[in-house]
């Protein structure tokens, strides 16, 4: 590979790279879900939308067979579904070669989410031939939350086209990306606890082994800052005795029935001189 130097003296092929970077950091090039065109635009469908982009770019199929008919059908997430030009989900019959038939567009979306679960629908497909009035197809995708499933299997429901009007294809998967965040069930101050707690263990043994290990301290010796601790317990202690004892250590002797001083004995008189000899 031949690399390009500027002026300057810097790799070409560098910054090239780190362009591409920052490009797919900005989602450029990353899976995006606005292809789907919501009709109208409504941010509430959007977040909707935005739930499922886990699923954009992958192919999802299913078929159905019975006596006389053979289908199968595939499904992308705001993408092209069997690279057909804005097809959201087709039919291909299997028995007879034809073309793919476009159920819905995904570019005419529409997004309704619930708790664990998301409905998506595509307008706009081909119309009927000789049912619902001959109006255009729609296609619904029912995505419920299953939290070990990354993106389910596709399963055709039903296709309700027994009546004059808003005929439909219906199917169902299942799906992490649309499972709610699972809140934590610890307090802020069970967090604070755990946290300080774990703090505490690492400043305990990473201490002894340095003390023990690079040191060489034995003993009491080997606990981390030993001196700086024991400094600490005699200044609480004597805080604790300053601020929580009763009586003041400076009360006079008086008060207290005990003296200070002894008791200076006054010299004793003696009388021997007038004693007769």
């Amino acid at each position: 590979m031949k690399v390009f130097k500027s002026r300057r003296g810097g790799s070409f092929l560098v910054w090239t790279v780190a362009f591409q970077l920052v490009l797919c950091v900005t989602g450029v090039y990353g899976e995006s879900t606005k292809a789907c065109k919501l009709s109208p635009e409504s941010p509430s469908e959007r977040k909707v939308l935005e739930q499922l982009a886990p699923l954009v770019g992958k192919n999802f199929t299913a078929e159905t067979k019975n006596a006389n008919e053979s289908y199968k059908y595939v499904f992308q997430l705001c993408g092209n579904a069997g690279g057909v030009k804005n097809a959201g989900l087709i039919q291909v019959d299997t028995k007879q070669a034809q073309n793919p038939t476009v159920i819905g567009k995904y570019t005419s979306t529409q997004a309704i989410g619930g708790s664990d679960w998301v409905m998506l629908i595509y307008r706009d497909g081909e119309s009927y031939t000789s049912h619902c009035n001959k109006e255009k197809r729609k296609a619904i995708v029912m995505i419920s939350c299953v939290r070990n499933i990354e993106a389910g299997k596709l399963e055709v429901v039903l296709e309700d086209r027994e009546r004059q009007e808003d005929c439909f294809y219906l199917f169902e998967m299942d799906s992490s990306a649309v499972c709610p965040a699972i809140e934590s069930k610890l307090s802020t101050g069970s967090i604070i606890l755990i946290i300080g707690f774990s703090l505490l263990a690492v400043y305990l043994v990473g201490g002894f082994l340095y003390q023990r290990l690079i040191v060489g301290a034995k003993g009491m010796e080997q606990f981390p800052n030993y001196a700086f601790w024991v400094e600490f317990g005699n200044l609480a202690a004597d805080g604790c005795d300053f601020v929580c004892r009763s009586r003041n250590r400076e009360e006079s002797p008086a008060n207290r029935g005990v003296a200070t001083e002894s008791v200076q004995e006054e010299p004793e008189e003696r009388d021997d001189h007038l004693l007769p000899m």
